[in-house]
C-alpha cells in the first residue's frame, strides 16, 4: 500500500511540474524572438536526432544480443521442445527483420522529408497500390505463424491414447506444489478440496478403488523416455505450473483440472553434464563465492555451492510468496525411477496409519495386575455364598 501512495504522489507531483512548464511557456508568447514556427536550423537538428535514436537503437539490440545472449535456456530436455524453439526462433527473426526495416526506413524518409523553407508536402488521398502491399505481405507473414504455431501446438498437446504414458497429478496451493502418481493401475483416483484432512493433503477420495495405490510425494521423479502426462489442480488461487527447460507451461485453475504431456529426453545428470550448464553453474557459483565473503565477513553463513536441477515454478503471481513457490524435479533412467517410486507408501496406507496413531493416542493405559504370593501355611477364610430365604 505504502508503494502504491509513493508511486501515485509520483504521478501527481511529475503532472504538476508538467503543468507549471506549460504556464512558464504561456507566459512567454508575443515576446521578441519568440516564434512556433520551425527554422530550418530546428528541422535539421530534428532530423539527424533521428538518425541518432536509429542508430542508438541498433546498437543497444546488437549490444544485449551478446551481451545477454548467453543467458537464455540451454537445449530443451522434453522432446517437443525442439519443435517449441523453433517456432520462437523463426517469430524472433520475423519480428526483428519487420523492426529492422520498418524503423530504418521510419527514420531515413523522416529525416529526407524534413521540413525546409519553401518546400511543399504532396498531398496524396490514396494509394492503391501500396496500401495492398503493406496489408497483404503481413496477412500472409502472420498467417503462416498463426498455422505453424497452431500446428506445433496441437503436436505438443496431442496425446494418443493407445500410447504408452504415464499419470501424474500436479496439485498447486499457496506456496507449494505436491505431486501424486498413479499406482501399479495407472489410473489417478478421484479427488475433492472438501476431502482434505490430515495427511490427505490432497483430498484424495480413499473410497475410490483407484485412489487405494496413487502415491504422493514433495519432490517430483520421472523416467526418461516415458511419455507423462501431467493433471493439474489448484487448492486455492489461479498457479501456473511451468518448467522450463523442458518448455512446459500451463495454468492450474481453482474446480477443473488442466492437462499438460511431454516426454524427457534428458536425466538429469545429462543435463549437468552439458558444457552450457557447466559454465552456467561456474558463474553461478563465481558470483556466489564473492557473496560469501562479504556474508563472512559480517558474521553470516557462507553460501552453499550451486548444482543445478530441474525446477517447477509457478509462473503467475499467486500471493507474497509466490518467488518461493517451486518444486525439485528429476529425471532419472527407467531403473533409478523404479528404484525410487517402490519405497514409496500410498496415501492409503499414510492416512490408515494416521488413523492407527491417534487410536494408540486416545486409548488409556492398561495397568498389568500384581500378584500376591499367598504363603500355603496361611489358612485363608474363604467366604460361602449364603442362601437368602
Amino acid at each position: 500500500m505504502t508503494s502504491l501512495l509513493v508511486i501515485l504522489v509520483l504521478v501527481l507531483l511529475s503532472v504538476a511540474i508538467w503543468q507549471m512548464t506549460k504556464v512558464f511557456d504561456l507566459t512567454k508568447v508575443g515576446k521578441e524572438g519568440d516564434s512556433q514556427i520551425a527554422t530550418n536550423n530546428d528541422n535539421n537538428v530534428q532530423g539527424y536526432l533521428m538518425f541518432g535514436f536509429l542508430i542508438f537503437l541498433y546498437t543497444f539490440i546488437i549490444y544485449g544480443l551478446f551481451k545477454w545472449g548467453h543467458l537464455a535456456l540451454s537445449n530443451p530436455a522434453s522432446e517437443h521442445g525442439a519443435d517449441y524453439d523453433n517456432l520462437m526462433n523463426i517469430t524472433f527473426g520475423v519480428v526483428f527483420l519487420v523492426v529492422a526495416i520498418t524503423q530504418a526506413l521510419l527514420h531515413y524518409f523522416a529525416f529526407k522529408y524534413r521540413g525546409a523553407e519553401g518546400k511543399k508536402a504532396i498531398y496524396f488521398a490514396d494509394n492503391d497500390k501500396l496500401e495492398f502491399i503493406w496489408t497483404i505481405i503481413p496477412v500472409f507473414v502472420l498467417s503462416g505463424l498463426i498455422l505453424y504455431g497452431l500446428y506445433t501446438w496441437t503436436n505438443i498437446m496431442f496425446v494418443d491414447e493407445d500410447e504408452d504414458v504415464m499419470y501424474v497429478e500436479l496439485y498447486a496451493k499457496q506456496f507449494a506444489w505436491e505431486a501424486r502418481y498413479s499406482g501399479k493401475d495407472n489410473v489417478l483416483g478421484k479427488a475433492n478440496v472438501r476431502l482434505i484432512e490430515g495427511v490427505n493433503t490432497m483430498g484424495v477420495d480413499l473410497e475410490d478403488p483407484n485412489a487405494q495405490d496413487d502415491i504422493a510425494t514433495a519432490e517430483l521423479h520421472i523416467p526418461k523416455g516415458k511419455k507423462v502426462v501431467f493433471k493439474l489442480r489448484s487448492q486455492d488461487v489461479l498457479h501456473s505450473a511451468f518448467m522450463p527447460h523442458f518448455r512446459a507451461q500451463m495454468n492450474c485453475v481453482p474446480g477443473m483440472v488442466t492437462q499438460f504431456a511431454f516426454k524427457p529426453i534428458l536425466t538429469t545428470d545429462e543435463m549437468r553434464k552439458s558444457q552450457n550448464i557447466i559454465e552456467k553453474v561456474e558463474n553461478i557459483n563465481k558470483i556466489r563465492a564473492k557473496k560469501s565473503i562479504e556474508l563472512v565477513a559480517s558474521g553470516q553463513t557462507a553460501l552453499d555451492p550451486y548444482t543445478f536441477d530441474y525446477l517447477l515454478l509457478c509462473n503467475k503471481i499467486c500471493g507474497a510468496s509466490h518467488y518461493n513457490m517451486q518444486m525439485k524435479i528429476v529425471v532419472d533412467t527407467p531403473e533409478e525411477y523404479a528404484a525410487w517410486l517402490k519405497d514409496k507408501a500410498t496415501i492409503a496406507k499414510a492416512v490408515n496409519d494416521e488413523k492407527l496413531a491417534k487410536v494408540a493416542a486416545n486409548t488409556p493405559a492398561v495397568t498389568p495386575a500384581v500378584t500376591k504370593n499367598i504363603d500355603s501355611t496361611t489358612t485363608v477364610a474363604v467366604a460361602t455364598p449364603v442362601e437368602v430365604k
